[in-house]
């Protein structure tokens, strides 16, 4: 039987354990903790500096305007996702329920979902960059296939990283950089990411779930990386 090793944290009031096998790859698990923990303690220091996170709303109405969406435009319920490409948190919420939601749901025109930037760039130096590159691979309809490379590569979203993702998607690589380096999105991700905070989105990944509207949606505000149970129960309460 293997060993373990328990390791406990207190981050925003909240007691963290994080266990991990001892062994051959120790260091590389331990590695991969700390990382966690200086990130959780980053999150700590931005919640200590806004005290008006105490108070969380639950719902929030959402104009989508022009942003990308997967589905039927006519779909009854809608979906919207907040995200930063390099929040690891948005990576599993990518991996592990995404694919069941699009499945069963968007592809069926039961609900269109869109995809909203929140790069939090007080501690991920490559989110705002990302979010700009998927606004510039949509000007040659393939946000989807960036937001995907993106989604399941946190950690990798660098300048370089990103041209090979654009070449993987078959985007003219020289309108892309020009597109990135010239700051076309900056200003509209950046006014997106205040828009958010607005409505009370304080974090990543954050979807708001309600009945469609003409404007985009007004329902509930859900926070983290929620399993695909959570989405099956709310889109079916809606359709009733």
């Amino acid at each position: 039987m293997s060993k373990v090793r328990s390791r406990f944290t207190l981050i925003a009031g909240l007691v963290v354990v994080l266990v991990s096998p001892t062994g051959a790859d120790d260091s590389v698990t331990c590695q991969h903790t700390d990382e966690i923990l200086a990130e959780l303690r980053q999150i700590r220091k931005l919640l200590e500096r806004r005290p008006d996170m105490q108070a969380q709303p639950t719902t929030a109405r959402i104009d989508v305007a022009a942003a990308p969406f997967l589905g039927s435009k006519d779909a009854p319920v809608t979906i919207v996702q907040f995200t930063d490409y390099q929040c690891q948190f948005c990576q599993q919420f990518h991996q592990q329920t995404f694919q069941d939601l699009k499945k069963h749901y968007i592809d069926s025109g039961k609900v269109r979902f869109y995809s909203l930037d929140l790069p939090l760039v007080d501690i991920h130096q490559n989110a705002l960059l990302a979010a700009q590159a998927g606004r510039c691979a949509q000007d040659q309809g393939q946000f989807w296939a960036m937001h995907d490379q993106m989604q399941a590569n946190p950690e990798q979203l660098e300048m370089a990283k990103l041209v090979d993702y654009a070449q993987e998607s078959s985007i003219d690589v020289a309108a892309f950089r020009r597109c990135i380096e010239s700051g076309k999105y900056k200003d509209d991700v950046q006014k997106g990411a205040r828009d958010a905070t607005t409505n009370g989105v304080r974090g990543t990944p954050a979807f708001v779930i309600g009945k469609s509207t003409p404007f985009g949606v007004e329902g509930e505000l859900v926070m983290g990386a929620v399993p695909y149970g959570l989405f099956e129960k709310k889109v079916k309460e809606l359709a009733q």
